[in-house]
C-alpha cells in the first residue's frame, strides 16, 4: 500500500505533518477530515530504494538565479502560482524543477509559499524559508527575493574564498607526500642494492631511510589501513558534541588558519543575522537560524547564549563579548546598534568590513603557506636525496 506524506492544520490552527499508508490520495484527505484536520498538502512517497547521489545537487548559484528571476516576475506583477510555474518549466536543473513543481502543487492546494518550501529543506534553507515568509506576511516578497539573492551571492563568494586558501596547500602537500612515497617504493631500494655491494657501515641517516622504505615496502598495507581508521575515528568523534565543540575550539586558535575561520565566521553571522532582521524576521528566530547556519560550534553557542540574554530582556552584545569569540570591535558595533534603532544597518557594516578582511586573511595565508609548504618540501626530498649519496660521498674520500 502507498505511503502517503502530508501536511495539515488543526483547528487552533497549527501545522501538523506525518505519513499514513492509504489506497489513494482522497482516502488520505478523508482521514485527515474524520480526525478534524484541515489538508493542505498531500504527497505519495517515492518507491524503491534510491541511489546516493542519484538527484542533480542543487547548487547555490541556481537558487541565486532562480530567486532573482522570481522577484522580477513577481515585481511585475505576475500572479505566484503562473511565476512558479515558469521557474520549474525553465529550470536546467532536475531536483530543483521538481521542487519547484512540489512547491507549486502545495501553493495551489491553498499553502503558504514559506509552507510549500518548508518541505524541501535540500533547496531551501530555514533562512531562505524564514525571509520568504516575512516577506509573504509585509507583502513585499519581491523586496525580500531580491535581497535573498544578494545575500546568496556575498555568502558563496566569501564561502568561495575560504575554500580556495585551502586549496593551494592541500595540492603541495599531495605532491610532498606522493614524491615521498614514490623515492621510498622505487628510487631508494635500487640504492639498497648497490649499498650491499659495499663493505662498509652505512651512515645514520641512510639506515633510517632505508629502513623507512623497508617498512613502506613491507607494510603499506597496515598503513593504509591505519590511516583509514584514523579518518574513520576523527570522522566519529567530530560528529559528536563534544569533539565537534573541541575541534572548532581548537581551529579557532589556530595562528593563521583561525584567523581566517574566525573572520569568515563573523562576516556570515553578521550578513546572516542583517538580512533577517531588515527582512522582518524576529530577533529571537534570526538568532536562532543564524546559530544553525554558522558552521562553528563555538560561534553557535555564543550566538545561542545571545538569543537566550534577548529573551531574558538583556543585549545581545553582552553574551558575545564574554563568550571571547568576536573581536571587541564587533561587539560594541553591535551594541551600538542596539542603543541607536539601527542593529541591521550596523550589522550590514559589519559584514562588508569583515568580507574586505577575509580577503586580506586568504592573501596573508598564501603568502605565509607558500614558503613554508616549499621550505617543508625541499627539506624532506632534498634530505632523502643527501641520506642516500652520503656512502657514495664516504666511498670517494675513502679512493683518494
Amino acid at each position: 500500500m502507498p505511503v502517503w506524506s502530508y501536511s495539515a492544520r488543526t483547528v487552533s490552527g497549527d501545522l501538523k505533518r506525518a505519513e499514513f499508508d492509504a489506497a489513494s490520495r482522497e482516502e488520505v484527505i478523508a482521514h485527515l477530515r474524520s480526525q478534524r484536520l484541515i489538508p493542505v498538502s498531500v504527497r505519495e512517497k517515492p518507491k524503491g530504494f534510491k541511489m546516493p547521489g542519484g538527484a542533480v545537487k542543487v547548487k547555490t548559484r541556481d537558487i541565486v538565479i532562480m530567486t532573482r528571476q522570481f522577484a522580477t516576475m513577481i515585481n511585475a506583477g505576475l500572479p505566484l502560482v503562473q511565476a512558479i510555474d515558469i521557474l520549474a518549466k525553465q529550470s536546467d536543473n532536475k531536483t530543483l524543477q521538481d521542487t519547484l513543481q512540489e512547491v507549486l502543487h502545495d501553493v495551489e492546494s491553498g499553502n503558504t509559499l514559506a509552507d510549500a518550501m518548508r518541505d524541501h529543506t535540500k533547496v531551501f534553507t530555514p533562512l531562505y524559508v524564514n525571509m520568504v515568509a516575512a516577506g509573504e506576511a509585509g507583502g513585499i516578497l519581491d523586496t525580500i527575493l531580491l535581497r535573498l539573492s544578494v545575500f546568496l551571492e556575498k555568502a558563496e563568494s566569501l564561502s568561495r574564498k575560504v575554500k580556495g586558501a585551502m586549496i593551494y596547500p592541500a595540492v603541495i602537500g599531495f605532491v610532498a607526500l606522493s614524491a615521498i612515497i614514490v623515492l621510498l617504493l622505487f628510487v631508494i631500494p635500487t640504492f639498497q642494492q648497490m649499498f650491499e655491494s659495499f663493505d662498509q657501515a652505512l651512515p645514520l641517516p641512510t639506515r633510517i631511510v632505508i629502513m623507512a622504505s623497508d617498512t613502506l615496502q613491507s607494510y603499506w598495507w597496515a598503513m593504509g589501513a591505519g590511516v583509514a581508521a584514523a579518518v574513520f575515528l576523527f570522522r566519529r568523534w567530530v560528529a559528536t558534541s563534544s569533539g565537534r565543540l573541541t575541534f572548532d575550539r581548537i581551529l579557532l586558535r589556530m595562528p593563521i588558519l583561525g584567523n581566517l575561520a574566525r573572520k569568515g565566521s563573523v562576516a556570515r553571522f553578521t550578513r546572516t543575522l542583517g538580512t533577517l532582521l531588515s527582512s522582518g524576521v524576529t530577533i529571537l528566530d534570526g538568532l536562532e537560524i543564524t546559530a544553525r547556519t554558522s558552521g562553528n560550534r563555538v560561534i553557535h553557542d555564543a550566538i545561542m547564549n545571545s538569543r537566550n540574554s534577548i529573551a531574558g530582556g538583556e543585549s545581545i552584545s553582552e553574551p558575545l563579548r564574554i563568550s571571547g569569540v568576536f573581536p571587541p570591535m564587533v561587539t560594541q558595533m553591535i551594541n551600538v546598534g542596539e542603543e541607536t534603532g539601527d542593529l541591521d544597518g550596523m550589522l550590514t557594516k559589519i559584514a562588508d568590513f569583515y568580507d574586505e578582511e577575509v580577503d586580506a586573511a586568504v592573501e596573508s595565508l598564501l603568502k605565509a603557506m607558500e614558503p613554508l609548504m616549499i621550505v617543508i618540501l625541499g627539506t624532506v626530498v632534498g634530505g632523502m636525496i643527501v641520506a642516500m649519496y652520503l656512502p657514495i660521498f664516504g666511498i670517494i674520500n675513502t679512493m683518494n
